[in-house]
């Protein structure tokens, strides 16, 4: 076994205080995905947790998987490969660099190999595997983010982890799910949970033109759910890891509101997108919502110039 899959963490889901919320009596509780581990930290678990199990199947080693220099995705892949005993690789975007993640996926013995930019690009053609599982044939290839149907899979358990918590809000229900998107794998894990029940709503943490639509239908499609709710709304402010003095700035006064920690790439982002929304009068009043913290706070090192901690 790689991976024990028996057990997996709770997450809490708390009320999110914040005076624009008030002031629009909007009421947010937020699942705190962030908490659940110091390194496999967020929504990574979830959308592991699928993949692992084929692995297990198909009797492989470890697992060979995508990201960046900075990926969230990696560093959960790699902490979890050291704790559990299986072998993991990465193959990273660009050429080689030392960040604070890239240190931790070496300490935690992920080996590395850099495929520039081009050569990452060609990460969706046919073939791209091909030589990577030649290179190592007991290793399962996981997609970039811990993609496709079973990481969405994964992600569907969260709506139960909700309805579980509910009452102690004193909610008897909630009008809809508002979350970052990167790859858009655990919103397609709550579209194909909800089932038509709650609309998601996704804040794109990449451009538009990045395909996350494309990836979610393909999802649900694949999994035969042809009608889902969901909407994606522009977040990204014009490219992935873009910020600004705005961003930063609403990301400081939530912090010292709420004493919720926050990353600037999908978490701040998201709520930022949804302050808007609220202010732009697209939610009635009365409406509940669940806000997920999706993690990713070990990408914080990535900007020490802008944000502390």
């Amino acid at each position: 076994m790689l991976f024990s899959s028996g057990w997996l963490p709770k997450a809490p889901l708390q009320p999110l205080h914040l005076d624009w919320l008030t002031r629009s009596g909007i009421e947010v509780a937020i699942l705190r995905l962030d908490q659940i581990d110091p390194l496999i930290s967020g929504n990574k678990w979830f959308k592991l947790i699928e993949h692992l199990k084929a692995a297990d199947l198909a009797g492989a080693n470890g697992i060979i998987s995508l990201g960046g220099a900075h990926s969230n995705h990696l560093h959960a892949l790699a902490a979890a490969g050291k704790r559990f005993g299986f072998t993991t690789v990465g193959l990273l975007r660009g050429h080689a660099q030392i960040t604070p993640t890239v240190q931790d996926l070496q300490a935690f013995g992920m080996q590395l190999h850099w495929l520039g930019y081009g050569g990452y690009r060609a990460r969706h053609e046919a073939g791209f595997w091909t030589p990577w599982l030649a290179q190592y044939p007991d290793l399962h290839p996981i997609p970039e983010g811990g993609g496709g149907l079973p990481g969405a899979r994964g992600c569907m358990q969260l709506k139960a982890m909700v309805g579980e918590q509910l009452k102690s809000l004193g909610w008897d229900d909630y009008d809809g799910w508002w979350l970052a998107c990167g790859t858009g794998t655990t919103l397609a894990g709550l579209v194909l949970a909800e089932a038509g029940d709650h609309p998601v709503y996704g804040a794109l943490a990449v451009p538009g033109d990045h395909g996350v639509a494309q990836c979610v239908d393909a999802i649900v499609q694949a999994a035969g759910l042809y009608a889902p709710a969901y909407k994606l709304l522009e977040a990204s402010l014009g490219g992935f890891a873009k910020i600004d003095p705005l961003l930063l700035e609403f990301i400081d006064q939530a912090e010292r509101t709420s004493g919720i920690a926050l990353e600037p790439l999908y978490t701040g982002k998201a709520l930022l997108a949804l302050r808007q929304q609220v202010e732009a009068g697209k939610f009635a009043t009365g409406t509940r919502l669940i806000f997920v913290h999706t993690g990713g706070l070990q990408g914080r090192r990535g900007f020490p110039s802008v944000l502390a901690g």
